[in-house]
């Protein structure tokens, strides 16, 4: 099993907004402080998925899927937590060594 530090996981936290993320797959409307649209998860037709910026979280008020930026990956494309770590560090241009992917 992969060992990520949890500095090299805040970094990519915070280079990968979460709004700009979900807003890849999803689109996201202003409402107030947050965000939102038809979930990706269920089948909706009236809004009922929330991003929140400020938290870093989304959250379906009608299927209760909900989590961070790496959860949202893992959901929509079926991936590991390792695998939703090192898409968004690609993506980022956050270098992981073998070393922050080695064995516990």
């Amino acid at each position: 099993m992969a060992f990520i530090p949890e500095d090299k996981l805040l970094e990519i936290k915070d280079a990968a907004a979460i709004e700009e993320v979900v807003g890849q797959y999803v689109k996201l409307t202003q409402k107030g402080r947050n965000l939102s649209g038809l979930c990706p998860f269920h089948s909706e037709t009236k809004p009922s998925f929330t991003v929140a910026p400020e938290k870093g979280i989304f959250h379906c008020f009608g299927c209760g899927a909900g989590g961070n930026v790496f959860s949202f990956l893992m959901q929509y494309h079926r991936l590991s937590f390792p695998e939703a770590v090192q898409e968004l560090a690609r993506r980022y241009g956050i270098p992981l060594s073998l070393k922050d992917l080695g064995p516990d």
